[in-house]
Formats: structure tokens, C-alpha cells, sequence
């Protein structure tokens, strides 16, 4: 029996500009969510027709920045089918209570930083000094944080996992490594390296798939060799929907072919084991 489906990377826009404002992250909205944006009620709706049973929803931060109350708003209606994971500044001198409120007060299960992306370049904020009290916060209280970043800032993360070993960190699309290359896939050694940290986990999203489509071995190689470095207890996947191009459906196509040469227990951890463990929330 095929084990259940848990999505740890979709994002939802509402169409309502006036009760939720946009607010980028780095001043200027990216362009998938212009071109492609969805609801909770459509998003839903995807996850129906291709047997995706629940989700994590990720705040999408080139569109409202630190603004979830779309995100808390969808998760309230969703009748516990999704959860969802802010944004919020570790910079701010108020992030304690902003975490405290998007967290406790609005159900949210994890927090997300968004340090690079497809409107801004890598920042270096994320070890600054006054970010320790919100690394020490979430810490203390079994927050995960996922970070989508570059390898360029591996060496900062280094030093907070270095700080903070109870830390549960999950890395956007395996820290926009590059899969073109196929094995030993050179660029990603950087993330790769963070395996030796028990509290880093990798989102294995469509674009990191669809990279690996085109390399010797495809996406099963690659998948392999996530598992054979992190386990497979300490990966999740993330359909990027509707960030990537391409349905819902397809994106669930691309991971099933990804999961087709690995064990039963393997291919159910990635599915959903992972996700459920992250986010209890969705069990």
C-alpha cells in the first residue's frame, strides 16, 4: 500500500489586494506569483485530484514578506489539512513576539527565512549577532526553521548549527545546489557536507528534480545519493506548486519516478514520514 503524500513546499496567494496587501521581500514580487498565483480553495483543490493528503504551506515571502495573515488565514479554514510555515526577520527587535504571535496565537508549526531567491541575492545576516536570540528561541522550543539559501552563506549557517546543536534546520531545494552535473554532483558538496549535522534536513523540491532529470543517472541517482548521506529519515519533499512551472499532478509524476528504485521505508519517508516528524501538526 502506497503510503500517504505530505507536500512541505506549496504557496498560496489570495486574490483579495485590498485585505492582503502585497509586500515583497526585497521590494519587487516575483514573477511566478504574478503569473500564477493560487488560493488556498484552488490549491486545495489540486491536492484532491492528485492524492497529496496534506501540507505544509510556505509563507510566500516575494509576495507578502513578513506578512502571513493569508498563510494563518488558510490554515484556519483548512480544517487541519494544512499547516503553515512563516516568514519572519530574525533582525527585527521584535522577532521574539512576532514568532510568539505567527506561532502560538496563529497556529503556524515552523518559520521560514528567506535570505536569496529569484528577487534578491544572497544576504549575510543569517549568524549576525542579532539574530541569536531568535536562533536561541526557536532552539529552546522545537521551532524548525527551513532557510532557502545559497552555498555561499553554508559557511553562516555553519556557524549557528555550530551554536545551536538542537536546531532543526531544513534546507530549501537542498540549498540551491545544481544537479546538472550528475554524480558526485560537485556543486552541491557544500550542502552535502551538512549531513554530519543531526538536525539538518533537505526539502528535495521539483527544481532540484528537474535539475537532475537531465543528468546521468536522472532523478533516481540523485535521490540515492541524498539518501545515502542524510538518510532517508531526514528528507521531505516539497513540490515548489505554483512557484514551479507545471501541475500539480506533474509535479507529483516527477517525484513518484524519483522514488522508484528506492525501499518501500525509504520512498514513505520522503513521502510523508519526514514531513510529519518536521511538522506534527499534519499527522
Amino acid at each position: 500500500m502506497t503510503s500517504q503524500l505530505v507536500d512541505i513546499h506549496p504557496h498560496v496567494i489570495s486574490d483579495d489586494n485590498i485585505r492582503y496587501p502585497k509586500d515583497p521581500i526585497g521590494g519587487v514580487q516575483s514573477k511566478w506569483s504574478l503569473e500564477r498565483p493560487i488560493t488556498w480553495e484552488q490549491l486545495e483543490a489540486a491536492m484532491n485530484d492528485v492524492g497529496v493528503d496534506k501540507a505544509a504551506v510556505v509563507q510566500a515571502s516575494t509576495t507578502y514578506g513578513h506578512d502571513n495573515s493569508y498563510l494563518a488565514d488558510s490554515v484556519d479554514r483548512s480544517d487541519g489539512r494544512i499547516t503553515g510555515v512563516c516568514s519572519v526577520s530574525f533582525l527585527d527587535d521584535d522577532s521574539i513576539d512576532r514568532i510568539r504571535y505567527w506561532i502560538g496565537d496563529r497556529g503556524m508549526s515552523g518559520v521560514r527565512l528567506f535570505t536569496t531567491g529569484s528577487t534578491m541575492s544572497q544576504a549575510g545576516w543569517l549568524d549576525d549577532e542579532r539574530t541569536r536570540k531568535c536562533w536561541s528561541y526557536v532552539t529552546d522550543h522545537g521551532i524548525p526553521v527551513c532557510v532557502q539559501l545559497t552555498k555561499e552563506a553554508i559557511p553562516q549557517l555553519r556557524n549557528i548549527l555550530d551554536e545551536y546543536r538542537g536546531l532543526q534546520v531544513t534546507l530549501d531545494h537542498v540549498a540551491m545546489s545544481n544537479f546538472t552535473s550528475g554524480p558526485p554532483y560537485s556543486d552541491a558538496r557544500a550542502a552535502l557536507e551538512l549531513a554530519e549535522y543531526e538536525g539538518v534536513n533537505l526539502k528535495v523540491t521539483s527544481r532540484v528534480l528537474t535539475m537532475a532529470a537531465k543528468s546521468e543517472g536522472g532523478t533516481a541517482a540523485a535521490l540515492a545519493e541524498l539518501v545515502d548521506r542524510f538518510g532517508s529519515g531526514r528528507i521531505a519533499w516539497g513540490s515548489n506548486y505554483p512557484a514551479s512551472e507545471g501541475s500539480l499532478p506533474d509535479l507529483v509524476a516527477q517525484l513518484e519516478q524519483a522514488l522508484k528504485d528506492l525501499t518501500p521505508e525509504d520512498a514513505a519517508n520522503i513521502r510523508s514520514g519526514t514531513a510529519i516528524r518536521l511538522y506534527p501538526k499534519l499527522a
